[in-house]
């Protein structure tokens, strides 16, 4: 299998091109075409493509040969099996291997006790578990909405965590660093993220602080009597808290020192991956486009 090696944002307008693409999302149809969103991981184009192939479904791949103008006109395609799913959705910038490294370091600092280190075990030593965890989404649209983005996130919020317990001297600094590498872990089964980016059906029903909660209680179900109670009610807490108010999505307003400091470090880095997100489309000195998460344009 070989790496994808033309990427959209390398082709001019009005090249003929012979490139590999996903297909996002199905536009529009008429007798004579179906118009596509298609993509790799540096952009994405509008695409005509004559005839009525039912299987061009979202998250396929095609080879195309085509004109690239202000939409790419298809002459003919055929489809892929074999890629890699990097080549065609966005990925975090760091290698995620790094990332995982760091988040491991704060872990081996703060997380200490025997509770806290068999509840990161549980989770982090399941092969499984970290496989979907490295592949995660922050989000579909609001913040880290790339492959690689769910760690990355709990990296930054971890970090974060760990500057606010010693500047504000907090009482549990575990029970606060455990919660943030655990606060988005229900994100592994909210958002699908091995195609064209969405919510799973148990994501719309749940979503990822209920999952998150239900992760935690299975954990715990697996050494009933190791775990203490307040243990389990002050990290459960800051799973169900996170989000700091309800009309955020949390269950429950943060109510505890840990929950708070969570949040508003939940709250920091998502924004800042926002407006980082705006800086990448924006020549210093300049007025960003207005963007409707960060609720304005931005002077970069």
């Amino acid at each position: 299998m070989e790496n994808k090696k033309l990427f959209l944002s390398d082709v001019n307008s009005g090249e003929e091109v012979v490139i590999s693409l996903m297909v996002m999302k199905k536009m529009v149809r008429d007798p004579d075409k179906i118009i596509y969103i298609l993509a790799d991981k540096s952009g994405e184009i509008k695409a005509n493509i004559p005839g009525k192939d039912d299987n061009i479904i979202e998250g396929r791949v095609l080879q195309i040969e085509g004109v690239k103008d202000v939409n790419l006109s298809v002459k003919k395609y055929e489809f892929v099996s074999e890629y890699h799913i990097t080549d065609y959705l966005p990925t975090v910038k760091r290698p995620i291997e790094d990332i995982m490294k760091e988040i491991q370091y704060y872990t081996d600092k703060y997380v200490v006790s025997e509770e806290g280190k068999a509840l990161d075990d549980y989770f982090f030593k399941n092969k499984e578990f970290v496989d979907r965890f490295k592949r995660g989404i922050g989000g579909i649209s609001m913040h880290h909405n790339y492959i690689g983005g769910l760690a990355e996130h709990t990296l930054n919020v971890m970090y974060l965590t760990v500057m606010l317990c010693e500047r504000y001297n907090a009482r549990r600094p575990e029970i606060a660093v455990l919660s943030a590498k655990l606060h988005d872990i229900g994100k592994i089964y909210e958002m699908y993220y091995d195609g064209p980016f969405k919510y799973t059906t148990r994501g719309e029903m749940e979503g990822h602080i209920v999952i998150g909660t239900e992760m935690i209680d299975e954990a715990i179900r697996q050494k009933p009597d190791f775990y203490s109670e307040d243990f389990i009610l002050r990290v459960k807490g800051c799973i169900v808290q996170h989000h700091g108010k309800l009309e955020f999505g949390s269950p429950r307003q943060a109510n505890t020192e840990d929950a708070f400091i969570v949040n508003y470090a939940d709250t920091i880095d998502a924004m800042m991956n926002k407006i980082d997100r705006l800086k990448d489309k924006t020549e210093p000195g300049n007025w960003s486009e207005f963007d409707r998460r960060v609720e304005t344009k931005l002077f970069l």
